[in-house]
C-alpha cells in the first residue's frame, strides 16, 4: 500500500522517464508534473489505475474536456477509505452537473452541488438523498431552503450534521442553539 500512495518529488521534477513505469507511485508522481507533453498527459488520463487518471486530471484541468472528466470521475476509486467527499477532476458544465444530480450513482450525484444555479427542486431532492455523502455535499448549497438546511442538522450522519451546522446561511437561532448545546 505504501508503494501505491508514495509521491516522489524527484519523479515529478523529471517525469518523462517514469511516465510508463510499472509502478503506480511513479506514474502518479509523473502525473503531478506540469512539464508533460500532450501525448504523455493523454496516456496518463487513460491509465489503467484510477489514482493515475485522477491525479493527471487534477493537475491538467485545462487539458481535459467534460466527457473525459466525467469518465474519470465515474471510474474514480479512492486508494484508502475516505469520508466520501471528493473533488471533481475538472469543472463540469452546468448542463452536466444538472444531469448528474439525478444520476443513479450517488458518487456522481455528489458532484452536482457546485452548480450555484442548481434548480431548487434538485437541491431539495439531493438534501433528502438516501446517501449521506450526497446530503453532505448539498448541505452548504446557497439555494438550499432554510427548512431543508435545518432538517439536515438532525441527520443521522455526523458528517452531514457538521457540514450543515457550518453553513453560513444557517439562521441565527439555530446557530445559538448549537453553541448552547456545545456549551460555548
Amino acid at each position: 500500500m505504501e508503494l501505491r500512495t508514495l509521491r516522489l518529488p524527484w519523479v515529478t521534477a523529471d517525469p518523462l522517464p517514469y511516465a510508463d513505469s510499472p509502478y503506480t507511485c511513479f506514474r502518479v508522481s509523473a502525473a503531478m508534473s506540469d512539464r508533460l507533453p500532450e501525448a504523455v498527459s493523454a496516456r496518463l488520463l487513460d491509465d489503467a489505475e484510477s489514482s493515475v487518471r485522477t491525479t493527471m486530471a487534477l493537475h491538467a484541468r485545462h487539458r481535459i474536456d467534460p466527457a473525459t472528466a466525467e469518465r474519470i470521475d465515474r471510474g474514480y476509486r479512492p486508494e484508502k477509505r475516505t469520508d466520501g467527499i471528493r473533488p471533481t477532476t475538472s469543472p463540469l458544465p452546468v448542463e452536466v452537473l444538472r444531469r448528474l444530480a439525478t444520476d443513479p450513482d450517488p458518487r456522481m450525484r455528489q458532484l452536482a452541488p457546485p452548480d450555484p444555479g442548481l434548480p431548487v427542486e434538485l437541491v431539495r431532492r439531493l438534501a433528502t438523498d438516501p446517501d449521506h455523502t450526497v446530503r453532505r455535499a448539498i448541505a452548504t448549497h446557497p439555494l438550499l431552503p432554510t427548512r431543508d438546511l435545518t432538517q439536515l442538522l438532525a441527520d443521522p450522519s455526523e458528517f452531514v450534521t457538521a457540514t450543515a451546522a457550518g453553513n453560513p446561511r444557517l439562521p441565527l437561532a439555530h446557530m445559538h442553539r448549537l453553541l448552547t448545546l456545545a456549551d460555548l
